[in-house]
């Protein structure tokens, strides 16, 4: 079964539709806390543009709802066993996680 962006919590939410938003570049210095991402205060976020392609906002920002890709799953679930660290880089391609570099993860 897919799993839904309806059935996230509010800061996973928050961190798919930044993630959205942001389309080409990326998230740094992400903070999780008790296995949620902290949006406040605000990460920085780094934008990539490139000349003529697609440098707005994935098309799905817009939708209320849509099955979660692999690579959204899987950046969760990671963030969800993290429980508490800090996300230095979150590499953004297409709105959907690429690679992560994380702070003191053994």
């Amino acid at each position: 079964m897919d799993k839904l962006k309806s059935s996230l919590t509010e800061p996973h939410r928050r961190l798919v539709e930044l993630m959205q938003q942001v389309n080409f570049g990326r998230i740094e210095n992400l903070a999780v806390r008790s296995g949620r991402p902290v949006l406040d205060p605000p990460p920085r976020i780094v934008r990539e543009v490139k000349f003529g392609g697609q440098n707005g906002a994935r098309p799905e920002a817009s939708s209320g709802n849509f099955a979660l890709k692999a690579q959204v799953v899987e950046l969760l679930q990671y963030i969800d066993a993290m429980r508490n660290g800090l996300i230095e880089v979150l590499e953004i391609k297409h709105g959907l996680p690429f690679r992560i570099i994380v702070e003191g993860a053994a």
